[in-house]
């Protein structure tokens, strides 16, 4: 089995070039009614709003009347936090938690994308003593 998680987008362009900055990759698929870009193992996608649209409404809503509402979360467990942090804010995420210790065993620090997805950047906490 193959994952992909594919986020509902606005603008599909703006999007990938947040998601280029953010994750330090190229997209491994560009075209107009997708984007994906290849984390190892599981993929996630950009597609834009109003091409899910034509296929799930009217018996859902359209993704747009849904902007800003947070619904999901894309958590990224990450080698280098802080060098994450600068990719997340030079790609203009907005920053909605600072970097705090979680009782999970993570540093963490969340973000908001373009479109109000959650993005989750976190690091192990290591071990003192």
């Amino acid at each position: 089995m193959q994952v992909e998680f594919i986020l509902y987008v606005k603008d599909r362009q703006r999007s990938r070039d947040f998601y280029k900055v953010l994750l330090g990759l190229d997209p491994a698929l560009d075209v107009p009614g997708m984007t994906e870009f290849d984390l190892g193992g599981c993929k996630l996608g950009l597609m834009p709003e109003d091409g899910i649209a034509r296929i799930i409404t009217p018996i859902m809503a359209h993704p747009a009347q849904a902007q800003g509402a947070p619904r999901c979360e894309l958590y990224l467990l990450v080698d280098d936090l802080p060098a994450a942090l600068d990719r997340a804010i030079s790609g203009g995420a907005t920053t909605v938690s600072p970097a705090t210790d979680r009782d999970w065993g993570h540093r963490v620090t969340y973000f908001a994308d373009p479109d109000g997805h959650v993005i989750a950047l976190a690091s192990v906490l290591t071990q003192k003593g």
